[in-house]
């Protein structure tokens, strides 16, 4: 019967000799033992919150369960006990057990043909270990089915690859491990390959990242499956029995050990955490953990990071150790087991590196002790070599060995600032090779404020990568934008990226964009000065490095001009257009201002998005055009679309005085904010409608705009925006934009651009017909303004608080208030907004959405009963009833009256 030494010693984790006593005097075994599993659980918790280390406590709770799985065995099976055998695989075959591991095990019977007396006393067996409390994942099978198992599914094969005998047979288990050896199944080259597949596959389920926001501690690339991937294949391969064998077989040297073995501890430890808190087997690091877990490990806020930011950064900086180690490893094995019998000369690339069996290698191991700066050469090769397959492992070893070779005196090395601007400009392999360079620790050193934020996350859910993974996320996005294959995927930008002259220094303000965050300040500011520097440092004249710190300081103009301003106002694109200058600048901020919108969340980008910065970047590029001394004129622009419309509409039949007697109420405002498909589209169908009482609905399933547009006309009432995004939210439908015109015979224009809930247009027939239906139906009766529903907030907006504000200024060319609302995103917040503004009596001009995260940042144009911009008495009394509907706290009122 197994007794561990460690258990046997640890009477205050588990009382061995009281517990065989009292089986042995005939207490009721459940109840006995659940109890014993129940207080070493409690006992390990205890221990563990008082700092002792994981590393401890998982291998130990592996030896409990087992004491208490061989007694369940010995009182169940009886004399059956020795004929079969029960076997220990997977995570609790290695003995690792955490909290909420599952406890799997694997029966194993002779090959006598009558196993039907067997099921009895398994089925007893896993009753017994269910109830006393163990999450229990059970296989029967004899030898040959092991076998035939194993080598139908890579997964079986591994599990049993780890197995160790509990109780019973042992013959019986020795016979399953040599039949499930290499030399029957699974040899070590098949064995590999499925297992790198089989990485390859789960490393791309996470999108080849293991920085997202709640990331997998198990699963994501570098976590414990990658660490399970290494000792899988020594152990197929090498025989080895543990992870340190690879370092007695030359695969790890000691230091690379003791960071495998670091960084795995750690990821016990925060696992370990998990389990505890959420009570159950749990690998997501979710926000429902974060904060606590950054307290329980002892981190404190920061003047410019918080805990749960400093916590999360070494998480991923682990994680990215433990990357560079598995890939290391892996190449490794490549070698070891897939080219072993490749025996061909090295071609040499030049006097420091050579390509041996497809893979590059210096040609010395003082290579970049000699020559630091080849620490940077060897990427630039790999570009010019696209037939190079990657880098040998022992190279690998020695770029980081020597990273700290990357000092100031080789950051100053002309030979390293060329070759760096050298890869910066090269026709393929961009993208990769800084992804490599970062992979390997060399872009940090290179460039110090990038190590900075390697691994730096922000909390809150607008930024769902790190900042160093986002930064390559938009460079790589907009080295699509050059590459002719992917010309399909963005056909404008990519046309526009092709007249770029230098598209260096569109990937230099990529790379710097954002290099400043967490350090305090403005980022954009201190990332200017950044890129400045460095762009000076490394040759490009003073001109070309001032385009570059632009880029950065400005980057995140044309989004928050496109999102947040009323850009069918020509005072808008002139003022944004004096702020870009010229066509140059605008080109460049354009493109970048793509890449990082797709680089931030992929989910952000949409075709309302993509159609609202086009459309942005065409008003600039007229008025640049024009000239700046000689802006935009409202009336002109007038002229322009109506005479565009008109022509539309007399190819559809519509006689000039029937189009006359329609716009004649329309005011200036109509023909500035929609382009004339959208005027000739509304006049045609106002002409079909007129006569009719009932409000006009219309959908557009695909806006030029983006979205879909729904479009209504009907006479005007103060709670008509209120009714219809009340009627929209009904439905389940994300408002992006709202355009709310009033004509002087009392009708009213809206429109409102909307997509599903999960960020596409709508889509089918039946799906337009229900919404222009039901916003009918519900302006059909004005009067009964419904009040919005409460709905359940998201699991992930509950971790979030977001401090609300209401900020109003004037726009007195407009006579409007221009209202900007911060808040906590909610479900139907807008239904609220609307409901909140007609009880006050405002109406609604135009609006802005926009959801940033976690963040509701909506910008709204409004007037107040009289169609007047709002007055201080107004703006104070709107302030306080927004702050009481999205705002619970017991401040409201006193907030209000500060702001």
């Amino acid at each position: 019967m197994i007794t561990p030494e460690a258990v046997r010693n640890d009477r205050q984790l588990l009382d061995i000799e009281a517990l065989d006593t009292a089986l042995i005097r005939g207490s009721a075994p459940v109840p006995l033992l659940r109890q014993a599993l129940e207080e070493a659980d409690l006992t390990m918790e205890a221990r563990f919150l008082e700092g002792t280390p994981a590393a401890e406590l998982v291998p130990l709770r592996a030896q409990v369960v087992d004491c208490l799985v061989s007694r369940v065995w010995d009182r169940t099976m009886g004399t059956l006990g020795s004929e079969a055998a029960l076997v220990a695989v997977g995570g609790y075959g290695r003995g690792e057990l955490h909290p909420g591991s599952d406890t799997d095990l694997l029966v194993l019977l002779p090959e006598t043909g009558d196993t039907a007396r067997f099921d009895g006393t398994i089925q007893d067996l896993v009753t017994m270990l269910w109830d006393i409390g163990l999450e229990v994942g059970h296989s029967v099978r004899t030898v040959a089915e092991c076998e035939a198992n194993a080598a139908a599914d890579i997964t079986v094969a591994t599990n049993l690859i780890e197995s160790r005998l509990l109780s019973g047979n042992r013959g019986l288990y020795e016979d399953m491990e040599e039949a499930t050896g290499p030399a029957h199944i699974w040899p070590s080259r098949l064995f590999f390959e499925a297992k790198w597949q089989e990485q390859v596959n789960r490393h791309q389920k996470y999108h080849d990242t293991a920085y997202n926001l709640e990331p997998n501690i198990k699963e994501s690339p570098g976590g414990l499956r990658d660490i399970h991937m290494v000792g899988w294949v020594a152990k197929r391969h090498l025989n080895a029995d543990t992870l340190y064998d690879l370092v007695r077989k030359d695969f790890l040297t000691e230091e690379e050990y003791a960071d495998l073995m670091q960084g795995q501890h750690f990821l016990w430890d925060v696992r370990f955490a998990l389990h505890v808190l959420a009570g159950r087997r749990e690998d997501r690091i979710l926000f429902d953990y974060q904060l606590r877990l950054a307290e329980q490990f002892g981190y404190k806020d920061a003047e410019h990071t918080l805990a749960v930011e400093q916590f999360m950064q070494r998480y991923y900086r682990t994680i990215m150790r433990l990357n560079r180690l598995n890939e290391m490893l892996l190449q490794l094995y490549q070698e070891a087991i897939l080219y072993a019998d490749v025996d061909e000369p090295p071609r040499l690339l030049n006097k420091r590196f050579q390509i041996k069996r497809g893979f590059i290698e210096v040609t010395h191991p003082s290579v970049f002790r000699r020559y630091p700066f080849a620490l940077l050469e060897v990427f630039l090769l790999l570009q010019q070599n696209p037939e190079i397959k990657g880098v040998r492992a022992a190279t690998i070893r020695l770029i980081r060995e020597h990273r700290d070779r990357i000092d100031d005196r080789f950051r100053n090395d002309l030979r390293a600032r060329s070759l760096f601007m050298e890869i910066m400009r090269q026709p393929r392999g961009i993208t990769h090779e800084l992804r490599r360079m970062h992979s390997y620790g060399v872009l940090g050193r290179y460039i110090p404020a990038f190590g900075r934020i390697t691994g730096r996350m922000q909390y809150d859910l607008f930024h769902v990568y790190t900042v160093d993974t986002h930064i390559l996320m938009v460079v790589r996005n907009l080295r699509r934008l050059f590459v002719p294959e992917f010309a399909h995927e963005f056909p404008f930008c990519s046309r526009l990226a092709g007249r770029l002259a230098k598209p260096e220094l569109l990937y230099l303000a990529g790379l710097f964009h954002d290099i400043a965050k967490g350090r305090g300040g403005d980022h954009s500011e201190l990332g200017e000065r950044d890129a400045y520097e460095f762009c000076i440092h490394h040759g490009l004249s003073r001109y070309d490095s001032r385009l570059v710190g632009w880029i950065v300081r400005q980057h995140l103009l044309m989004s928050m001009t496109a999102q947040r301003k009323d850009i069918s106002d020509p005072q808008v694109i002139n003022e944004f257009a004096r702020q870009v200058g010229d066509q140059r600048r605008l080109d460049y901020l354009y493109l970048l201002t793509v890449a990082d919108i797709r680089g931030t969340d992929p989910k952000l980008w949409n075709s309302w998005r993509e159609a609202l910065l086009r459309e942005l970047y065409e008003l600039t590029k007229r008025a640049i055009r024009r000239g700046l001394g000689n802006p935009i004129d409202g009336d002109e622009l007038v002229r322009e679309t109506q005479q565009q419309a008109r022509r539309r509409l007399r190819e559809q039949g519509l006689h000039h005085m029937t189009v006359r007697s329609i716009w004649r109420h329309f005011t200036p405002d109509y023909f500035l904010r929609y382009s004339a498909e959208e005027i000739a589209w509304h006049t045609a169908a106002i002409h079909a409608h007129r006569g009719e009482d009932a409000p006009l609905v219309l959908i557009d399933p695909e806006s030029p705009r983006g979205g879909t547009e729904v479009f209504v006309y009907t006479r005007d009432r103060d709670n008509i925006f209120a009714l219809t995004v009340s009627a929209l939210d009904q439905l389940r439908l994300n408002i992006q934009d709202a355009r709310i015109i009033t004509t002087e015979n009392g009708y009213t224009l809206d429109s409102y651009l909307v997509l599903e809930d999960d960020g596409s247009p709508i889509s089918g027939h039946d799906r337009g017909a229900e919404i222009a239906g039901h916003v009918a139906d519900s302006l059909a009766t004005p009067d009964r303004l419904p009040e919005p529903s409460a709905r359940t907030l998201p699991r992930r907006l509950r971790h979030f608080s977001t401090e609300s504000q209401v900020n109003f200024s004037e726009e007195p060319h407009n006579e409007r208030t221009a209202m900007e609302l911060i808040t906590g995103d909610q479900p139907g917040l807008l239904a609220q907004v609307g409901y909140t503004f007609a009880r006050c009596g405002i109406r609604v001009q135009n609006a802005k959405i926009s959801t940033i995260g976690e963040r509701a940042e909506d910008v709204f144009f409004i007037a107040g009963p009289d169609n007047a911009p709002l007055t201080a008495a107004e703006q104070q009394e709107l302030r306080a009833a927004l702050l009481e509907i999205v705002d619970d706290d017991a401040d409201i009122m006193a907030r209000a009256d500060g702001v």
